[in-house]
């Protein structure tokens, strides 16, 4: 039987796709230390659990398609923080930020229509685009320019009548880029002179370190009839495991035309929505520790890579992740055997293979992608780890 071109030319996930190895490596008795994947160790509010356990309905029914009343209300309260008011119409709950962008990208895009993406970008964007028939064209930015975007005159000479959006993940993965308000600018202006729409995955905003002013493209008054903003709570709340998300745009018209797709799949899971419901509740100063945690990791992180002979990268100024260009041929070889191969006091690390996060081929190669979302005692025994592994394996590369 045939398969869909979509599904044959959709990538696995850079991920997530050498966890079988991983899982072997356990089953050998060795500790894996995951730095592949942007799963937080802080734990979740207690008032997401609480508001689930307090659950007392009788049947476990449909949520309205759009959100509980009282989810939508939270995120307007958590948006007004920002200075952003958004009412009732202007915010749909999603299973995620991947739905959120998923539908964000069919409600605007056409078959074989095309979107503008930073590269290195979060790779599943790659499978958001095949799942919706829409081409990703890569703007490339570089660690040695701290991945900021690239002149307005180079951006706009990739710009066709088939460009409907630029899409942007602020503050970045994998890159941990943060957008200064110059950038944002030159992405307003060259969405107005060409008529673009915003798609802003902003799920890290609350952390941007260094004390560096934070800019949404939600408080840009002059196109907020083009912004989308994608939203989840699985970062800010560690609350991964929950997949609520939210789409969130002043154009009531394509929020409208974003609810058929909403009532298309029914709804979000009630209980869930209940839980992050309560979030709304949270102290404020849930976020400030996280937010000085995520800090210190970082500092652990990019303090030991820049010790490390060979390898090349620049500090990241948000998110929990960041880019590293090692002194081997094929990062990807090298993941796999620290894997299979390597050990240091019985554990290893895991790390995704950067190749998989640029549209460009060719690019990353040599590249890997860490996530500091470990406590610091694990991350600075990675780093031992890693370390260690790189000086055996360049050996064996001779």
């Amino acid at each position: 039987m045939k398969f869909s071109q979509r599904i044959d030319e959709m990538q696995l996930s850079p991920i997530r796709k050498l966890v079988p190895l991983a899982e072997a490596a356990k089953k050998q008795g060795k500790k894996v230390y995951h730095l592949n994947i942007g799963q937080p160790d802080i734990e979740t509010p207690r008032e997401f659990f609480d508001a689930v356990k307090n659950f007392d309905e009788k049947v476990l029914a449909y949520a309205f398609s759009q959100g509980i009343p009282e989810l939508i209300d939270s995120f307007i309260k958590y948006y007004k923080g920002f200075g952003v008011d958004y009412e009732k119409d202007e915010i749909l709950i999603t299973n995620g930020g991947s739905e959120a962008l998923t539908f964000s990208l069919i409600a605007t895009c056409d078959y074989n229509d095309e979107v503008l993406v930073p590269e290195p970008f979060y790779t599943n964007y790659n499978s958001f685009g095949k799942s919706a028939g829409v081409n990703i064209v890569p703007i490339t930015t570089k660690a040695e320019d701290g991945f900021r975007l690239p002149a307005k005159s180079e951006i706009q000479a990739k710009i066709t009548n088939k460009t409907k959006a630029i899409v942007l993940s602020n503050p970045g993965n994998p890159t941990g880029a943060v957008y200064s308000k110059d950038q944002i600018e030159m992405v307003r202006d060259l969405a107005l002179e060409n008529n673009l729409y915003i798609i802003a995955d902003e799920v890290y905003r609350e952390f941007v370190y260094d004390g560096l002013e934070y800019v949404s493209f939600a408080q840009l008054k002059e196109i907020e009839d083009r912004v989308i903003i994608t939203d989840s709570i699985s970062k800010r709340y560690s609350a991964c495991g929950a997949r609520i998300g939210c789409i969130a745009s002043k154009n009531k018209d394509l929020m409208g035309q974003i609810m058929k797709l909403c009532q298309g799949r029914l709804c979000v899971a009630t209980i869930e929505q209940v839980g992050a419901a309560a979030l709304a509740n949270v102290s404020p100063d849930y976020m400030k520790k996280a937010f000085a945690e995520y800090q210190l990791r970082r500092d652990v992180v990019y303090g030991a890579l820049k010790q490390m002979e060979g390898v090349i990268c620049e500090e990241p100024k948000g998110a929990f992740y960041i880019i590293a260009k090692l002194p081997i041929k094929n990062a990807e070889d090298f993941v796999k055997w620290m894997l299979t191969d390597f050990s240091l006091d019985n554990a290893t690390v895991m790390m995704a293979p950067a190749e998989g996060f640029y549209a460009t081929k060719g690019l990353g190669v040599d590249e890997v992608r860490l996530s500091y979302v470990l406590k610091r005692e694990d991350l600075e025994a990675s780093m031992r780890i890693l370390a260690a592994g790189l000086k055996e394996y360049k050996k064996l590369e001779k």
